[in-house]
């Protein structure tokens, strides 16, 4: 229901913004929108069209995974911890094993596998689903904590900040030292859509595996802290690469080798699988249509920059150092659009300097952020779930506490 009143609002704050620019004497405005709109649905197609090949794979491994055991395997080993999280999914379901997986993958900023193992992981959700076209609790708790983007290593933002200093000229650029800010800024993101969607579901967090894995990832974002002070900026971007590579590359030989071990047909699982990804990717592209022509026309049609000269005047009337504000709309379209983010971060520190404050807070809202509506619609739509209940909300939560957070810790590592 929060999914259909937003979109129903993008639509018709879009027309009446393009009918007072219109009244204001600006023909080009409904030609504007009206191509957007056609633009948007192509888009939309294509982005699901990319996805065949990359879902077709990974369901294809998936299934390899399944009929080796090593899904179960892996469900076991996460049952302590994800259990307390996810109490409708029984234990050592395949559903565990995926959702980790996805999170490994987006930990190590993948997003290319991360987005089919978590398409994957809903599908296994819906099989516990008794409402077929209401989200469960543990859909919900799983999209919210995807959204919030709990990302270790931002790869392709320390690349595009490496490409763009090479081309600025800036010699000895550490591209890489957004990495602590990142963490940080995407942990209390991710901690804040755990403990909102923990709150509307009466789930009791504090549990000694839960304690335990808080201290266990504190550890890890201490000795990271010490090697990043450490390790030069090339090394850094280096490891990041190969981390993201070789986990994967080790997960498909892992599934293989042990598929045949136990004298699995691992060609053939291969086979039984990938022909569900071109179902699957066909599957969203309504949804995906849906949502990219409303952010489109919501742009196109100026409502994104009134937003921000409203938020600019608000700070600067409260006395807020404004310093960041060219970043914000970085924030705000993340959570419509990953490729709209990437532009507006592109274009900021093209603008101003990719060593300037505005770039660097720009980069860490980029790396630390996750596209909510995209994700919201491609993940629900991929298992036909119409209502969503309370996820939209507890998502779009944990996007503001991210994004305070970044802008925060930016001015912090100042």
């Amino acid at each position: 229901m929060a999914l259909n009143f937003v979109w129903l609002g993008f639509f018709l704050l879009s027309f009446i913004a393009a009918a007072v620019r219109l009244i204001g004497g600006d023909l080009a405005v409904f030609p504007a929108l009206l191509a957007s709109l056609f633009d948007s649905s192509r888009t939309a197609f294509e982005i699901s069209l990319g996805l065949v090949g990359v879902m077709s794979l990974w369901i294809g491994i998936m299934r390899i995974g399944e009929r080796a055991g090593m899904i179960d395997l892996l469900a076991r080993l996460v049952n302590p911890l994800l259990r307390h999280f996810f109490p409708g999914v029984p234990q050592g379901h395949p559903a565990q094993g995926a959702m980790m997986m996805n999170v490994s993958a987006n930990m190590l900023g993948l997003d290319n596998a991360a987005t089919p193992l978590g398409l994957n992981a809903m599908r296994e959700l819906q099989s516990l689903n008794r409402h077929p076209d209401t989200a469960t609790n543990a859909q919900i708790m799983f999209m919210v904590l995807n959204t919030a983007g709990l990302t270790l290593i931002p790869t392709a933002v320390i690349a595009v900040r490496q490409t763009l200093a090479v081309k600025q000229g800036l010699v000895n650029f550490n591209a890489a030292d957004i990495l602590l800010p990142t963490l940080l800024a995407t942990g209390a993101s991710f901690l804040a859509g755990l403990v909102a969607v923990a709150w509307v579901q009466r789930l009791n967090l504090f549990k000694l595996p839960v304690l335990i894995a808080v201290a266990l990832a504190g550890a890890l974002l201490g000795l990271l802290f010490l090697w990043l002070r450490q390790a030069p900026p090339a090394e850094v971007s280096q490891m990041a690469a190969l981390a993201g590579s070789g986990f994967i590359l080790s997960l498909i030989v892992l599934f293989l080798v042990c598929g045949a071990i136990r004298r699995v047909n691992v060609y053939d699982a291969f086979i039984d699988g990938a022909k569900e990804g071109f179902g699957v990717a066909v599957q969203i592209i309504p949804y995906l249509v849906a949502i990219l022509v409303a952010i489109g026309l919501f742009r196109a049609s100026g409502c994104m920059d009134v937003a921000m000269r409203a938020l600019a005047a608000g700070f600067t009337w409260l006395g807020i150092d404004t310093g960041f504000l060219p970043a914000l709309p970085v924030g705000l379209m993340k959570i419509l659009s990953g490729a709209g983010a990437r532009g507006l971060m592109v274009d900021v520190m093209t603008t101003y300097g990719v060593d300037s404050f505005p770039a660097r807070v720009a980069a860490i809202i980029q790396g630390s952020s996750e596209t909510t509506f995209y994700v919201l619609a491609v993940y629900f739509g991929s298992v036909n779930v119409r209502n969503t209940r309370h996820a939209l909300g507890c998502a779009l939560f944990a996007d503001v506490i991210g994004m305070t957070a970044a802008i925060w810790i930016a001015y912090q590592f100042r």
